[in-house]
Parts: structure tokens; sequence; C-alpha cells
């Protein structure tokens, strides 16, 4: 797909950095996350800030030409949408077995290449999220990826989607159906501006620590 235009900054982007938003029947400024609905469409970069600048100003009037107004909680309503995207994918990549569960699960799947991204529960303890942060920066040490980590969800929210109980830590397989829901998770922390913790971009830990 081609390059949009954000209507609040006015720059040019891919598609999949913008969210997409179109006038509904009733003269609401609805969003289309699968760039699908009929009708014009505007742009706005995919972050909370710029939806919530184009909402206070009513910047979609004049780019969709008509008469429309956004919702009072614009903002809250993409968060979630996306929020729900993101943890529907995951429960359908724990049916097609591109999750693990569990600190030990987690930990062996950094260590042995299978993870592609790790969830934290924000109720994680700094122990488990300690011992599983060891684990990816010794894999980068090793020439490894860099296997990003995410902390976006409460337990409640990861156990109910995940179809378990007490979800604190998760590992997402690089298979189709976790790379499609970590593409979904990347973009809600990107929306919230919670970006995903990298070890390439941190130093590494002791000797202890990557042990």
């Amino acid at each position: 797909m081609n390059d949009r235009k954000c209507i609040v900054s006015r720059e040019a982007r891919p598609a999949e950095d913008l969210i997409r938003f179109v006038a509904g029947p009733d003269g609401m400024v609805v969003p289309d996350l699968k760039r699908n609905l009929p009708g014009r469409g505007c742009w706005v970069t995919a972050d909370r800030a710029h939806v919530d600048k184009a909402a206070e100003k009513n910047l979609f009037a004049r780019a969709l030409k008509t008469s429309v107004r956004p919702p009072d909680n614009l903002g809250a309503l993409v968060d979630e949408l996306l929020s729900k995207a993101a943890l529907g994918s995951l429960g359908l990549a724990r049916k097609a077995g591109a999750v693990a569960l569990g600190a030990a699960k987690v930990e062996a799947s950094v260590r042995s290449g299978k993870a592609y991204g790790v969830l934290h529960a924000r109720e994680g303890s700094h122990d488990g999220v300690r011992k599983i942060t060891a684990a990816r920066r010794a894999v980068v040490h090793m020439g490894g990826p860099a296997i990003p980590a995410y902390k976006l969800f409460s337990e409640e929210e990861m156990s109910l989607a995940l179809g378990a109980t007490n979800v604190i830590h998760a590992a997402v397989f690089g298979r189709d159906a976790g790379k499609a829901a970590l593409k979904r998770v990347n973009a809600l922390g990107t929306f919230r501006g919670e970006s995903a913790d990298k070890p390439a971009a941190v130093a590494l830990g002791t000797a202890e620590d990557v042990e």
C-alpha cells in the first residue's frame, strides 16, 4: 500500500504506521483498523498523541469533506480496539501452539531460539522478569536476535486471552500466528507510547546475569 499523509503532522508515512478513519452513518468518526471500511478515509499517525490532537481540533471534518464529529473518547476507543485485537490474536496464537506460558517455559523458549517475543503481565515480579531478561540478553550476547518484551496487559487480561489462570509470563513463537499476534501487540505499544524492551538497545548484564 502506498504512503498516506497524516492529517495532523501532514507527513507522508507507510500505511502500517497510520490509522484510517471514516465517517459513520450517524456522522461520527469511526476508526478503521483493518482499512477496509467503505467510503472516503483519512489517516492519522498511529499514536495516542496524534489521535487526541486530531479529535481536539476536529481535523476529520476537513479531511473527510463532510460534517463529522469525533466521539469524546476517541483516543480511549482506539486503545480499546487495538487492545482487543492484540489479545484476540494472542488467543489464536495460543490455540495454534505458538505460545508458551510460565516463567520456566518462557526462559527455555528464549534460550532455545523459539521465542519471537515475550509478554510480562504488569503484576510480574522483578525477579521473574529479571531472569527472562537475562536470558534475552544472553541470546544477543551469543549473536542471536534481540527478542522484544512487552508489558502492556494485566494478569487478568493475559489469562483470559490465553485460556489459562495466573498468566504472568508468555513467549510467542515465530510462526505465522505468533508473528501476527506480535504485530498487533507492537501496534498497541506504539499507540500507547510504550515501546518494546529490546536487549540489543541496552547494556549487557553482568556475567552472573547472562549465565
